[in-house]
């Protein structure tokens, strides 16, 4: 009988008779755990599983034992949790090396959102891990290999806000439906999604320059985003790489998925947009606004029509609002040529007069649409790479970069410059940095007592 591929990574063997079955039975027990608690098993481990076995085994079949150990190893808190305990006299506030197999779990974690492979656990089991080529060898297998995708899926997801899309609903009377197919049902939905999925990995398992991300001259489309973005040519359900012949739309912010989380279902946002470039792009995040701020007004009936720029010129009169609007407005009106879904238009929706895209960044750069806005953005590259950098590091490590953390941060872009800016040189200085290798026990973990002493001494 042919077997299914989860089924042979199970049964390494298979007994021919119940004599075999104990020692076929502790083989498979020995691999699936080791794999999932990601190290050495220690000693009367197996024994112990086993017992799960035999309890599963009475009055059924092998397969039916092995389900057990199977049950059993996954409600372990060895699989479910990922420990980096500190060695015996660490203190909290104090710092601490990872070990190899830490490291190890730490990496297959970052880059496959998986467990660490055989190879990985045999280096890391061998003490190889520390040294600085072979964790670098490591890195760009794990790259090359399909199951580096997750990090398309799940952190250029979280980092860009795609989890967003699933909960805008667009207004049906603003967003009508659009030619030969209906605009944004979940199928086009679900487009925006695996445009970006499959854009940004193509930079990071094609090993490209990062600022592709935000210059790059291509994309993924299918005939439905095709058509949405008003481009020729591309037909049927697949998805297939196509130049793009209008600049407006290089790089994520042409891309209709960044531009409709940065919107309202029933209008653009230029605040939303701007924040979003701040926050993703520059690394420099604006403040919460202050308690009780308008909201922008609806026209009274009768009334002149304003098209957004011009609400956004009555919000900034506000002295309390100027400071942050400021930055925030000149890099979302640049954009203000897409719509709430990231169509292309010329004219505002509610005044009926063209889009005025133009505007001068706090910097005094002055622009005027998509393009200048990016490359303005571009001027000092290292900025974008820093940003990511930094979101990188907080996606790997689980935790926040603090202000200590970016000397260090700034110097993996120094280094990664001199190999272009290339994906994988970027990862490698990651994950051979201290703030990746290292850990510090949380000084909240001291007693009420000790705090009280640490802030009177």
């Amino acid at each position: 009988m042919r077997q299914s591929a989860p089924r042979r990574r199970i049964f390494s063997c298979y007994p021919r008779s119940e004599g075999e079955e104990k020692a076929c039975a502790e083989q498979i027990t020995a691999t699936i755990a080791r794999k999932a608690f990601r190290r050495p098993l220690h000693d009367g481990e197996v024994g112990n599983l086993l017992q799960a076995f035999t309890a599963a085994r009475q009055g059924k079949g092998f397969d039916d034992g092995i389900r057990g150990v199977v049950t059993r190893i996954l409600a372990s808190p060895d699989f479910l949790y990922r420990p980096e305990p500190a060695p015996a006299g660490k203190q909290p506030g104090d710092v601490f090396a990872l070990d190899d197999l830490q490291i190890a779990s730490r990496l297959s974690f970052f880059l496959w959102s998986s467990l660490p492979d055989d190879e990985l656990l045999d280096v890391a089991a061998s003490g190889r891990l520390k040294d600085d080529a072979e964790l670098e060898k490591q890195v760009r297998r794990m790259l090359a290999d399909p199951k580096a995708q997750s990090l398309a899926r799940d952190f250029a997801f979280q980092w860009l806000g795609m989890s967003k899309l699933a909960d805008i609903e667009p207004d049906p009377g603003i967003f009508p439906y659009a030619a030969n197919h209906r605009d944004l049902d979940g199928d086009l939905r679900e487009d925006f999604r695996e445009e970006i999925r499959q854009f940004t990995d193509a930079v990071f398992r094609g090993n490209r320059n990062v600022l592709e991300l935000m210059n790059g001259d291509y994309t993924f489309l299918n005939e439905r985003l095709a058509v949405h973005y008003g481009i020729r040519d591309v037909k049927g359900s697949s998805y297939r790489r196509v130049t793009l012949a209008d600049p407006n739309r290089f790089g994520l912010m042409g891309k209709a998925g960044v531009l409709m989380v940065s919107s309202y279902p029933n209008r653009t946002s230029p605040v939303l947009r701007g924040a979003w470039i701040l926050d993703n792009i520059t690394g420099t995040p604006p403040t919460p606004p202050p308690p009780n701020v308008e909201a922008l007004k609806e026209t009274p009936t009768g009334a002149k029509v304003l098209s957004m720029r011009e609400q956004m010129a009555v919000h900034r009169t506000n002295k309390s609002c100027f400071a942050c609007h400021g930055v925030l407005d000149p890099m979302g009106l640049a954009l203000e040529n897409f719509d709430g879904v990231g169509r292309w238009r010329d004219k505002d929706r509610l005044a009926e007069t063209r889009v005025d895209a133009s505007g001068v960044l706090p910097d005094g750069s002055a622009v005027n649409g998509p393009v200048d806005l990016r490359n303005a953005l571009l001027k000092n590259p290292d900025q974008f790479v820093q940003t990511l950098t930094t979101k990188l590091m907080t996606y790997a490590t689980g935790r926040p970069m603090e202000w200590h953390d970016m000397p260090t941060v700034r110097g993996i872009v120094k280094q990664a410059a001199a190999d272009d800016y290339r994906f994988a040189s970027l990862v490698a200085l990651i994950v051979k940095s201290a703030p990746f290798r290292m850990k510090q026990i949380p000084v909240e973990a001291r007693s009420p007592e000790t705090r009280q002493a640490a802030v009177i001494n």
